[in-house]
């Protein structure tokens, strides 16, 4: 993220760290080093929630957190907001992570709770800036990152099912499952090297036209191993690209074949910095699953705020040996 130098800054810059242009949120930022860590979105809380308060504290303490900042979008239902900023703001000073500082806004208006001059922070705020013409907005932008959803609920239907393609299930009822028997490990593999192929032709075309390879993939993803490899292929240096190809793919999969792909989907969106991107992938893949173990792992996973690199980890830890299950020792691509 650009450095913040001004609340103009922090202002613009939220909606890149969440992924949407938040209401009706706390949003909590970690520096560490002058550096911005993490970025904490939940839902203003109607009164004061301490336990919600430590849990807070314990994610910034688990990130290593030295300073924060605080943006209160406050909802007009909310009469007690001042109560619920200052119970927060204290949990966090006496947990030794300082505010350098916290903006209040509230009907398009907004105005910083630590700055005491009434020339640049007016007790009734001051207007909005505009996002598009701001300088954080046009250094993202020069990034080649994408402008943040208007909302949540843009961000939601950004991540609903394409429309139905029915060459795609088509071909899908032509490619049987993997089974408890001889033919499973070839099925296995089978299903690997897809996922290597379908990577293969979206980077190099940004989507892939295969069906069959597509049905291939959505298929055999319903086996644990083959999930598990597509996990663990994954890599930290191609991580925008696995973030784009599953993201298409999941948005391609019918009812009933969205669960592991989502699954995986949000441990990539996850150890990108999209932690509520990845919260809601993880709602597709419920909706999809309510049953289904690893999505409900993830959840309480995510619920902790342990740093994204433990999946690089995993991978390191636990990759080797997928690969050695399904092709007995020998990755052949």
């Amino acid at each position: 993220m650009t450095t913040l130098a001004s609340p103009i800054d922090l202002l613009s810059a939220v909606p890149f760290m969440i992924g949407y242009q938040p209401s009706d949120s706390l949003v909590i930022i970690g520096l560490r080093k002058e550096s911005v860590e993490l970025a904490m979105r939940l839902d203003f809380p109607m009164s004061v929630d301490i336990e919600q308060n430590m849990t807070l504290v314990d994610h910034l303490r688990r990130n290593e957190i030295e300073e924060t900042l605080l943006v209160s979008y406050i909802p007009d239902s909310v009469t007690d907001a001042d109560v619920v900023i200052k119970a927060l703001s204290e949990s966090l000073e006496s947990a030794n992570f300082p505010l350098r500082e916290s903006l209040i806004v509230v009907a398009n208006r907004w105005r910083s709770l630590i700055c005491s001059d009434a020339l640049c922070c007016p007790i009734e705020g001051q207007p909005l800036p505009a996002f598009e013409q701001a300088r954080v907005t046009a250094e993202q932008i020069s990034l080649g990152n994408p402008l943040p959803y208007r909302n949540a609920e843009d961000l939601r239907q950004s991540l609903e099912r394409f429309d139905v393609d029915e060459e795609l299930e088509s071909a899908i009822t032509t490619i049987p499952e993997v089974a408890d028997s001889e033919t499973a490990q070839k099925r296995r593999q089978e299903g690997a090297e897809a996922l290597i192929d379908f990577i293969n032709d979206f980077e190099s075309d940004g989507i892939c036209r295969d069906k069959k390879l597509i049905a291939m993939i959505l298929v055999r993803m319903k086996d644990l191993q083959v999930r598990d490899f597509a996990l663990g292929s994954v890599t930290h240096e191609r991580l925008n690209l696995y973030f784009d190809a599953y993201r298409w793919l999941m948005r391609m999969a019918p009812q009933n074949y969205v669960a592991p792909i989502a699954t995986v989907f949000s441990a990539v969106c996850y150890e990108k910095g999209e932690g509520v991107m990845a919260q809601r992938v993880l709602d597709r893949a419920l909706s999809d699953d309510p049953d289904y173990a690893l999505a409900h792992l993830f959840r309480q996973f995510f619920a902790t705020g342990r740093k994204p690199e433990i999946f690089a980890d995993m991978r390191r830890e636990l990759h080797p040996k997928v690969c050695d299950a399904i092709f007995s020792g020998t990755l052949q691509r």
